[in-house]
């Protein structure tokens, strides 16, 4: 249910189950903490979903079970975060829960007009993983990181570019082709220069 295609130095990897909203189990979960831990060799990495929706976050048993509080959450952003290439979130659809995660750690995120971002931890009786409540505010200050995980807001793609919670809205036939045109530079770079550049920025 995780997609990983190695093309050159470009890493892409997608979330396949779109029948469940890409909802996340353990074993997708720990899949991709596997792929983001052993990324140090791409030169570019793309994050994106089969279907209408990214991610709707955990799987709904599987969060029940734990998974919703599991360091799993905070191993792959953290990961991601730390790759010294260029990451692009490509958000086909919906991004919800704790799949903010893994986007809030990507370089770029870039979303499909229809695409809705929410995070409705407090309404579940969860804290957010540690670090997305920083890098959301990073991104677009604590008051409207606070509409979302707070007031409990769905943010429209427009609002979430309006924001700068997303770089670019794309349309859906146009995403991938987009997010490869994105890291094309990056790809064909000294990758020395590009992790220098990466670090500079940071």
């Amino acid at each position: 249910m995780i997609e990983l295609e190695k093309e050159g130095g470009l890493w892409t990897v997608t979330l396949n189950r779109p029948d469940k909203a890409n909802s996340l189990t353990v074993a997708m979960l720990e899949r991709l903490v596997e792929i983001a831990e052993t990324a140090g060799e791409a030169r570019a990495l793309i994050l994106t979903g089969r279907g209408k929706v990214f991610s709707a976050g955990a799987d709904l048993e599987a969060a029940r079970a734990g998974l919703a509080t599991s360091d799993l959450w905070e191993r792959l952003s953290g990961a991601i975060a730390a790759l010294p290439c260029l990451t692009v979130a490509a958000l086909n659809g919906t991004l919800a829960g704790g799949a903010n995660g893994m986007a809030l750690a990507c370089d770029l995120r870039i979303a499909v007009p229809e695409a809705k971002v929410f995070y409705p931890v407090m309404k579940l009786g969860f804290l957010p993983q540690p670090s997305d409540p920083a890098r959301m505010a990073a991104l677009i200050g604590p008051a409207r990181t606070r509409l979302i995980l707070m007031a409990g807001q769905k943010i429209s793609a427009q609002e979430a570019y309006d924001f700068g919670l997303i770089d670019r809205i794309v349309p859906a036939e146009q995403l991938m082709e987009t997010a490869r045109a994105l890291v094309a530079d990056s790809l064909a770079a000294d990758p020395a220069v590009a992790a220098g550049i990466s670090r500079l920025c940071s």
